[in-house]
């Protein structure tokens, strides 16, 4: 995933989190413009940190990215906040786009 992120020109991978809350106290400090949460996490769920950001920060931009299919998750997923989700297969193809989509303030649930 970071090779993707890293290949696009005028884009910087800012920080990596390895859990939850790693990854909400990374947001506060580095306040990206846009966030790729597992959803899967140790210590505190990708659903629950992001909401614990939404709740901090409404305006965040947060892409949750699952190995299991977005669809059956898609109610958890719009209650935390999440602005769109993408299943781990189709990251080669389709993270740039899902990206580039919440960035300009759409939604993306493939």
């Amino acid at each position: 995933m970071r090779r993707i992120l890293e290949s696009e020109n005028d884009w910087e991978v800012c920080g990596e989190a390895s859990n939850g809350q790693e990854a909400l106290r990374l947001t506060k400090e580095l306040k990206p413009d846009a966030i790729v949460m597992d959803i899967t996490m140790p210590v505190m769920s990708g659903l629950e940190a992001t909401s614990e950001i939404i709740r901090a920060n409404p305006d965040s931009k947060v892409l949750i990215f699952t190995m299991h299919d977005p669809k059956g998750l898609f109610m958890s997923i719009q209650r935390s906040g999440a602005k769109g989700a993408l299943n781990k297969a189709k990251a080669a193809s389709d993270l740039t786009p899902a990206l580039e989509a919440i960035l300009a303030g759409q939604t993306y649930f493939h």
